[in-house]
């Protein structure tokens, strides 16, 4: 085979990189993860680097992660074109759960969208300081008593 880059996730061993330079002549980089970088000998280190392979330990730790930047900046902008996080799961096909986890920092709300407009919901919340009833509100503004109960308990 003709591989340049190598990931081992075995410690690397005189056996181990025999196998590999048999199996891969061309080589010219092998990556592990840095647990297994700090217990290979320098012996070993040495001797590749003299063969003109680097051995380049990887930072990053546990599962890689299932959708890319791309995924979540297109998300992100279906959101801001006013699309709800259920179409967005449809269009995209990936779970709901994962659109609410991806936008977490946008602090999505859970559940249906208010019924009555950001402006009702003011207008509400104004005329319960000035001291009205939670009756009269929900007669003048035409809005049942349970939801007037339910914009001012937000």
């Amino acid at each position: 085979m003709l591989l340049e880059k190598v990931h081992i996730n075995q410690p690397l061993t005189s056996r181990k990189i025999m196998e590999i330079l048999e199996k891969y002549p061309d080589l010219k980089k092998i990556t592990c993860p840095v647990s297994l970088y700090k217990r290979t000998s320098p012996k070993y280190l040495e001797a590749l680097n003299e063969l003109g392979i680097e051995v380049e330990p990887l930072a990053y730790k546990g599962r890689p992660k299932k959708y890319q930047e791309k995924d979540i900046f297109i998300i992100k902008n279906l959101l801001k074109d006013g699309k709800t996080p259920k179409e967005i799961s449809k269009k995209m096909e990936i779970p709901l759960k994962s659109v609410y986890y991806l936008n977490k920092d946008l602090k999505l709300k859970k559940g249906r969208k208010s019924k009555y407009s950001k402006d009702k919901h003011l207008k509400v919340r104004e005329m319960a300081k000035k001291g009205v009833s939670k009756k009269q509100i929900s007669e003048k503004l035409q809005i049942p008593l349970r939801t007037v109960y339910y914009i001012l308990k937000q």
